[in-house]
């Protein structure tokens, strides 16, 4: 299983280092060492906290960028349903959650699971622009 360091998950999360270890330092994200002493969060444990967070229960509204979404979203792996032929994954890519239905034979061929990193990547003919 993949961990990542508190730089890493907060890229991931779309917040500062410093929001994501003030998380881990209140134990809303539970954290361990490596060899080195950095502090890692477990893939599985990283894509659970993305989910609450996006659902309201993390940054405050003064912490989310404004930005124009473009068309790459790098995020987590936070579900995987495969069927005999198809798959569905979701991806949290800091407030974004992304659903994209693809062969089974792509999920298995990347190695997605619950907790990796992705990144989803968007093609529309249409684009919208929200500001808060």
């Amino acid at each position: 299983m993949q961990s990542y360091t508190i730089g890493q998950a907060a890229r991931l999360l779309g917040v500062s280092p410093d929001t994501a270890r003030r998380w881990a330092d209140a134990g809303r994200v539970a954290t361990h060492r490596d060899e080195a002493g950095r502090r890692l969060i477990d893939g599985r444990d990283l894509a659970a906290f993305s989910v609450e967070v996006a659902q309201g229960g993390g940054a405050a509204e003064d912490d989310v960028p404004y930005t124009s979404a473009r068309n790459a979203f790098p995020g987590i792996v936070t579900a995987v349903k495969l069927g005999d032929v198809a798959a569905q994954v979701e991806i949290q890519a800091g407030p974004h959650r992304l659903v994209s239905l693809l062969t089974r034979e792509a999920v298995e061929e990347l190695g997605l699971e619950v907790g990796v990193q992705a990144t989803a990547r968007v093609k529309s003919t249409s684009v919208h622009i929200d500001r808060a």
